[in-house]
């Protein structure tokens, strides 16, 4: 993991951004370009029980959580599965992790996952897949893939997710929490 952090792209903001957006190192872009090869894709389709086989994905990444993040949520209903991969090497449990949640209350929640580096979570994307983290200021990275319906959703992502990144740069420099 030390070498995937080491080559972990410089985030200058709170929220998600597009890899297009950003510049990572060798052994960073190695990772990405593994987690969208069709053998991943395969691995989570028999995992999961859905099937990827063609499917387009989505990928964001995240260096830095504001206030305003880990509100409770669904995922958008044009992702079909959702992998988080965290890489943050010094996370304190005390901080709290990603709950998984029965309702849209952050306190019904049936599993809390750790955001500690080489964590992986995979889940189908259905109306009721709530999740969403207690408030935390500071360093939380972590790759988010998605695999969603159509090229369509695709454009639309990269498009919201490439004018929320320019919005974020004009508006502030470096890490701004």
């Amino acid at each position: 993991m030390g070498t995937i952090n080491r080559d972990f792209p410089d985030v200058p903001k709170r929220g998600s951004f597009p890899m297009s957006e950003l510049h990572s190192g060798a052994a960073f872009a190695e990772l990405v370009a593994f987690l969208e090869s069709p053998e991943v894709a395969q691995k989570f389709s028999d995992k999961l029980g859905i099937d990827l086989t063609g499917k387009p994905t989505t990928m964001t990444i995240r260096g830095f959580s504001g206030e305003q993040d880990g509100r409770v949520h669904t995922d958008s209903r044009s992702k079909l599965v959702t992998v988080l991969l965290y890489l943050n090497s010094d996370w304190n449990p005390a901080d709290g992790g990603l709950r998984l949640l029965n309702s849209d209350n952050l306190d019904d929640s049936f599993d809390e996952v750790i955001p500690a580096a080489g964590t992986l979570l995979a889940f189908v994307n259905t109306e009721n897949a709530w999740h969403g983290h207690k408030p935390f200021i500071g360093q939380r990275r972590s790759i988010q893939l998605n695999w969603v319906v159509s090229e369509a959703a695709v454009r639309r992502s990269q498009w919201r997710h490439a004018l929320s990144a320019k919005i974020k740069r004009w508006f502030g420099g470096a890490a701004n929490l």
